[in-house]
């Protein structure tokens, strides 16, 4: 009984220096929001693309030295991590952005709009931040400044992770999320929870949207190469045709999403987006490669739709006379909130984003590789709306579109969000 009492009684005591240190972040942030979008802003104009972030380490690694934070830098190929020490032990949380753009040309009308060319997979491409890392990078430096100005005050140490190739690594190359892990980024000291937000259009700005437990989908990738024999266009029954066979194996797939699976339980989907065979009208080729995608939110479920597509793909190949190889690559976890860190940070999100601007958040089929960070450590990953609130939200342009746009009122939104429940984590110990 006397244990409870004294703890109630320091948890009061400490209740006046947590709001005394959330007011701080609230003021700290609006401080420096015009230095927020500055950076963001000299971000989105020089874009690069995954592995080759190495501009982006440079300004992120100036600016963590700058603060006196210990900093490794090339991990991963260009990631960065800075260690804030706090003036008091305590516990240790890590907040993560990712810093890479994407293979798009910008068409967003913004006297910034990135004008950068790069090299993709053998092809000269456009480069933009077209889903919002520019905006991450930014707000997690404007993070790392406001922690930095009240470090005597931080009970533990907060570990910023500013993470290449989340839009996967080129081919042949290793990255991303995965990498670092592989390298030691959750170690010396290892996080107790981490914490990642990102920009979604569709949003008003400034709202913050949040689900527990599976929040986004798993992605992994498939290719079905289909073997026929080759004949003449005119004499199909002197050959076996592939063309047929595969447009069979993708009419069969779809059954398995809308007959073979509860998807009461999880939603699930499986598309193939390219076709591939043949080099003349005239000729039944030899072979066609159908290559997509597969998405869900639960790991049994996963497993069985694989062994479906290649129960499917190999029947329908076989009752044709012809063969299907199935080869599926895993990409992605499911990317799922840890339910007790969630609600303990929920309060502090609904004071960020301020009356009716705190929602759950519908589950989404893409995919983060934030993912393999919470498979280690109790995570949290939530949604900040950048949409301007008097713009219909059905049509902004969105993610990975060559017109997406930022409002940038929103990004303090992000700095204050990631500093609260960061600080309210430290002070609340694990």
């Amino acid at each position: 009984m006397r244990s409870k009492f004294t703890a109630l009684l320091a948890m009061l005591a400490a209740a006046p220096q947590a709001h005394a240190q959330q007011d701080a972040i609230d003021t700290a942030a609006h401080g420096i929001e015009s230095q927020v979008i500055e950076w963001r802003r000299d971000l989105h104009r020089h874009p690069e693309l995954s592995n080759r972030e190495t501009r982006t380490a440079r300004v992120v690694a100036e600016h963590l030295r700058a603060l006196g934070m210990k900093v490794q830098t090339g991990v991963a190929h260009t990631g960065v991590v800075g260690l804030l020490e706090g003036g008091r032990p305590g516990s240790v949380v890590a907040l993560r952005a990712d810093m890479d753009a994407l293979p798009v040309t910008e068409e967003a009308d913004v006297p910034f709009r990135s004008t950068a060319r790069g090299q993709y997979n053998g092809q000269e491409v456009g480069v933009m931040h077209a889903c919002g890392h520019d905006a991450h990078v930014a707000i997690l430096m404007g993070v790392a400044q406001v922690l930095a100005g009240m470090r005597e005050q931080l009970p533990g140490s907060v570990k910023f992770i500013f993470q290449p190739a989340e839009e996967g690594p080129p081919a042949g190359e290793q990255g991303g999320a995965i990498h670092m892990i592989e390298q030691g980024v959750l170690a010396d000291p290892r996080p107790d929870a981490i914490f990642g937000l990102h920009v979604i259009a569709g949003i008003p700005a400034g709202q913050i949207t949040w689900r527990s437990g599976p929040l986004m989908a798993s992605a992994d990738w498939v290719t079905i190469t289909v073997k026929g024999r080759q004949t003449h266009g005119a004499w199909p029954w002197m050959g076996v045709d592939p063309v047929v066979t595969a447009s069979q194996i993708v009419l069969g797939l779809q059954n398995i999403v809308s007959r073979q699976i509860d998807v009461s339980k999880e939603p699930a989907v499986v598309t193939i987006a390219t076709v591939h065979g043949g080099t003349r009208k005239n000729i039944i080729p030899d072979n066609v490669e159908l290559t997509g995608t597969i998405r869900s939110f639960d790991e049994g479920m996963r497993e069985d739709i694989h062994a479906r597509i290649e129960h499917v793909a190999k029947s329908i190949a076989q009752a044709n006379g012809a063969t299907a190889e199935v080869k599926i690559e895993k990409a992605v976890a499911v990317t799922s909130n840890d339910a007790a860190l969630t609600e303990r940070m929920l309060p502090t999100l609904g004071r960020i984003a301020g009356k009716d601007k705190l929602r759950v958040q519908p589950r989404v089929m893409v995919a983060e590789d934030f993912s393999y960070f919470q498979q280690k450590v109790p995570g949290l990953f939530f949604f900040l709306g950048i949409t301007p609130p008097d713009q219909d939200m059905s049509k902004a342009a969105p993610n990975h579109s060559p017109r997406f746009y930022i409002d940038e009122a929103a990004l303090v939104q992000g700095v204050r969000a990631l500093s609260a429940v960061t600080v309210e984590f430290l002070q609340g110990g694990r």
